[in-house]
């Protein structure tokens, strides 16, 4: 077992052949793999060291909004959303798509002039978003506090998925389309030859190929190490409640609502409210265990905006690592040289691809454009030039001006060694 790259020598014909081979079986790795098969890509294989859907993919909270804070994050969102909406009439099968609606509310003055901003600039790619005013955000969210919200913005077109049943579909399509899956089998590192992808190594053995997408969610860092390539993405606990039924909410007409200065996101959920965050002060890394002094400072937050929380049970609760980067945006590109890759110089044919914590709302987007990056080395999606590793310098930091629209993440993406 390699951490760097070989580079000495023809392709190893002992193995297995591939024309693409995808690592990892989260939703981006997944739907990637899918992609590139239903394109015409020849054989393609997905490695996936678990199963599919194991990590994050299937305990997410499931929100999707086009509601981004940057032009990036906005046509990413509405692609992916649009691929929900027309999921059942291409596949036959869907991730559930809901479209609740997001509300996004302003408690201080300067988050009206920032909301008025953003919904401006939504508007100018094609978002179908308003800014409601203080009465009119009340008449919509009539289980918030009363004249805590200055107004916020609203596009009733975002929504929600059911995680487990966006794996089982991606599942299904790959199967149909023809990739075949190795769970179980981990990857290992990179065959290079003249800064070329010939073949990736795995603990199964090595597979021959010119084309390699990797991910990995919150375990990129460490594929790009495997690889050779230094990948600034990190890891953090993200934890989810259900409370027990709450009289006065109403699931069919309530929004979804993302308190973004409080880092604090909720929807209607089996007759309750599904509310989740992260906590920014925590190092980053592995952690599947609940924090509850943060979980009951949170609800504590809740019960403020919405009174009718207040003293309700939590019926489920769980957590999860999931990614991030230090910008909050999606890493697409060419897995490239300079300080961001190690100074090891364009590894052709290598695609790294990471949802940069937003899996379910720009997952499918980003597997998009990676899968035409891999086959025709550019995508029409969105503009990737600035989404690649080049962006980042040695120490991990972004030229790039981060995405205001996010979870409060922690700025540092180094792992620690032991859950928290």
């Amino acid at each position: 077992m390699t951490g760097t790259p070989d580079t000495v020598g023809a392709p190893d014909t002992s193995g297995d052949v591939a024309d693409v081979v995808v690592v990892g079986g989260g939703t981006v790795g997944g739907w990637c793999a899918a992609f590139l098969a239903m394109s015409g890509a020849g054989k393609v294989i997905l490695v996936e060291r678990s199963m599919l859907g194991r990590g994050a993919s299937s305990r997410a909270a499931g929100m999707v909004r086009a509601q981004g804070g940057t032009e990036i994050a906005v046509t990413l969102g509405m692609w992916s959303i649009n691929f929900y909406r027309r999921q059942h009439d291409e596949f036959g099968v869907d991730s559930g798509f809901v479209e609740q609606g997001y509300f996004m509310p302003a408690f201080e003055e300067k988050d009206v002039t920032e909301g008025r901003a953003r919904v401006a600039m939504q508007r100018s790619l094609g978002l179908d978003v308003e800014w409601l005013e203080a009465q009119e955000a009340e008449k919509l969210n009539p289980q918030m506090a009363a004249g805590i919200c200055l107004g916020g913005s609203y596009a009733s077109g975002d929504g929600y998925i059911d995680p487990p049943r966006n794996v089982l579909a991606y599942a299904l399509v790959l199967s149909r389309s023809g990739v075949e899956v190795r769970e179980g089998v981990g990857f290992v590192g990179l065959k290079t030859s003249a800064g070329r992808v010939t073949g990736i190594k795995t603990t199964a053995g090595i597979i021959n190929t010119e084309r390699v997408v990797l991910t990995g969610g919150p375990d990129l860092a460490a594929v790009g190490r495997l690889a050779g390539i230094s990948i600034p993405a990190g890891g953090a606990r993200h934890q989810v409640a259900v409370t027990t039924q709450c009289p006065e909410l109403s699931p069919e007409s309530d929004p979804m609502v993302f308190d973004v200065g409080a880092g604090l996101y909720w929807r209607p959920e089996d007759g309750g409210l599904l509310f989740g965050m992260s906590n920014p002060e925590e190092l980053p890394g592995v952690a599947h265990s609940v924090d509850w002094g943060y979980l009951e400072h949170m609800r504590e937050r809740l019960g403020h905006v919405v009174p009718g929380t207040r003293g309700l049970a939590l019926r489920r609760v769980w957590a999860a690592t999931i990614d991030f980067t230090p910008d909050h945006l999606p890493i697409i590109g060419e897995a490239s040289g300079g300080a961001g890759a190690g100074g090891a110089g364009t590894v052709r044919g290598a695609v790294i691809a990471s949802a940069g914590g937003h899996g379910m709302m720009w997952g499918p987007a980003v597997a998009r454009a990676a899968a035409d990056l891999s086959l025709h080395g550019s995508t029409n999606l969105v503009d990737v030039a600035d989404l690649g590793l080049d962006r980042f310098d040695e120490h991990g930091r972004s030229r790039l001006t981060p995405d205001p629209i996010a979870l409060p993440f922690p700025e540092r993406t180094s792992a620690r060694s032991a859950e928290g």
